[in-house]
């Protein structure tokens, strides 16, 4: 007779082999009634609704929303096609963020489909679907992304509703860069006889500075008979004017998002003390912060690291050769990598008070401190050598966040992008705060993006004059909440006041004379 865990093992299997076949929406027919049981109750598949469910990690626990969030799109993929088959799109407006790059999970994800009722899905989480039963667009109109039935770029900017406009300007600036020619939305304002659209779409271009493809949507319109009223949707100016059309939708996104929060950093930042003069009483100070700087920022990524363990490693004590309890501690060689990497940091702030440009120097230096930060655990053989290689090559998520990270191809877009905007802001207190954001919006890496972030975001204040700083693992929550804001909901003013409250923290317990006088 077969022991519980080879019957286990058994069901085990059978999950593996859905998996493979890229199954995420398990529904009831694809386990037996057996298995289905056995694997709910060992925690390794959750309900999602009734009939469906989700592969799951047996440790996960309950409240956890990390492997909902994650598997959250091709959940839907999988759900949808097997409900409406391709009888269904998403909204204008949903089709529109994914368009222009933005993954986050919706509170509620709107379907239109000729063959479903009207009425609303919950979801776990508080999401939920919402289906309208509604007439499709012609099959032309409609394109799959990763699974999802969509609305094309032209159709989504022809069919949004006005409000997104201004509801999100991020997302729709960034899809209107994309149209690299007036002919790409002229066909179907033209059959469709939109000209109420085709004037808010040439307000809109002319907006992001298009001005060519607003004159021959104009232009246009009027020789096929139509009487044309342009009007701009954006209730304001757009933060940046576009030049090349057709580019990486990330990397427009970066760009956008950069000019239109640095003004709400600018507001909200103490003003910067500026370079010091006494380069080894500032890098006195550095050094005398390391130990509450290691023991907060790795205890937010929640290693289990002591303040004498941090001395122990400092000291040389620790000891990877000699002390087996090292080489297989993941505390510790995580605690050595950040001393490691640190020491690479403090370099790279000595080449900033130089003078050298800050983002240039985060630019060249920042993968060497990702080096530093893991090289240990390689050599103890916790993670392949293959790990040091530099941006990441398979997609990550970041636990119980809605945000969804760039893709690998994005990250290459995005990367070159933020080290531009480093190079080109002329405040110290942009360069940090906003350095840190997108540095984790990105997530270039499959792991220690939260401490490169934070990295980064001393370096950067440093070209300010402003103190190290340390985000108390006490503040966790408040820290990634404000993070979260900032990402799902374009919102920086929570994080921007969560840093500036701790510089100016730091700048009361620092003794600025003794760094601005030699």
């Amino acid at each position: 007779m077969a022991t519980p865990g080879e019957k286990l093992a058994e069901s085990l299997e059978v999950l593996k082999q859905l998996q493979e076949s890229g199954i995420v929406a398990i529904k009831t027919a694809d386990l037996s009634r057996v298995h289905r049981e056995r694997l709910l109750k060992n925690n390794f598949i959750r309900e999602v609704m009734k009939g469906w469910y989700l592969s799951v990690p047996a440790d996960e626990q309950a409240g956890d929303s990390t492997s909902w969030y994650a598997a959250y799109w091709p959940f839907c993929a999988g759900y949808l096609k097997d409900r409406y088959n391709v009888s269904y799109c998403i909204s204008a407006e949903q089709s529109l963020q994914i368009h222009s790059g933005n993954w986050t999970v919706p509170q509620q994800l709107i379907i239109r489909s000729a063959d479903g009722p009207n009425g609303n899905t919950p979801l776990p989480f508080g999401t939920s679907l919402f289906t309208m039963k509604s007439s499709l667009p012609t099959a032309a109109e409609i394109i799959a992304v990763q699974g999802i039935r969509m609305l094309s770029l032209a159709s989504s900017l022809i069919h949004c509703s006005p409000a997104t406009f201004n509801r999100n300007p991020t997302d729709t600036r960034t899809a209107l860069a994309m149209i690299r020619d007036s002919s790409d939305v002229l066909g179907l304002l033209l059959d469709g006889g939109h000209s109420t659209v085709a004037g808010r779409l040439a307000g809109a271009f002319r907006n992001i500075g298009q001005d060519k493809i607003a004159d021959e949507i104009v232009k246009t319109m009027q020789a096929a008979g139509y009487a044309i009223r342009e009007t701009d949707p954006f209730e304001s100016a757009s933060p940046m004017q576009f030049d090349v059309r057709g580019t990486s939708p990330y990397a427009t996104r970066i760009k956008l998002m950069w000019k239109g929060m640095r003004d709400v950093v600018i507001r909200n930042f103490p003003k910067a003390p500026g370079l010091p003069q006494n380069h080894e009483a500032y890098m006195k100070l550095v050094e005398d912060i390391y130990v509450t700087d290691a023991y907060h920022s790795l205890s937010i990524e929640k290693y289990r690291v002591s303040p004498e363990l941090i001395e122990r490693v400092r000291s040389g004590e620790w000891d990877l050769e000699k002390n087996e309890g090292d080489k297989k501690q993941k505390d510790a060689m995580a605690a050595r990598g950040y001393w490691q990497a640190t020491q690479k940091v403090r370099e790279s702030i000595k080449r900033i008070l130089n003078n050298d440009n800050p983002g240039v120097v985060a630019d060249q230096d920042h993968a060497g401190w990702y080096r530093e930060l893991f090289a240990p655990s390689v050599i103890a053989n916790i993670l392949k050598p293959s790990d040091l290689a530099g941006y990441r090559s398979n997609q990550v998520f970041i636990g119980q966040s809605k945000h969804v990270p760039l893709n690998t191809v994005a990250v290459r877009d995005a990367m070159p992008i933020l080290f531009e905007l480093l190079q080109t802001e002329p405040e110290a207190s942009v360069r940090a705060v906003l350095g840190h954001f997108i540095f984790v919006y990105i997530h270039p890496y499959m792991d220690g993006n939260g401490r490169m972030g934070r990295f980064l975001m001393n370096a950067m204040l440093a070209s300010g004059g402003y103190p190290w700083t340390v985000i108390p693992v006490e503040e966790r929550k408040r820290y990634m909440e404000s993070l979260e804001k900032a990402s799902v909901g374009q919102d920086i003013e929570a994080f921007s006041v969560f840093l500036a409250y701790l510089v100016a923290e730091g700048l009361k317990g620092t003794p600025v004379a003794n760094i601005h006088k030699v």
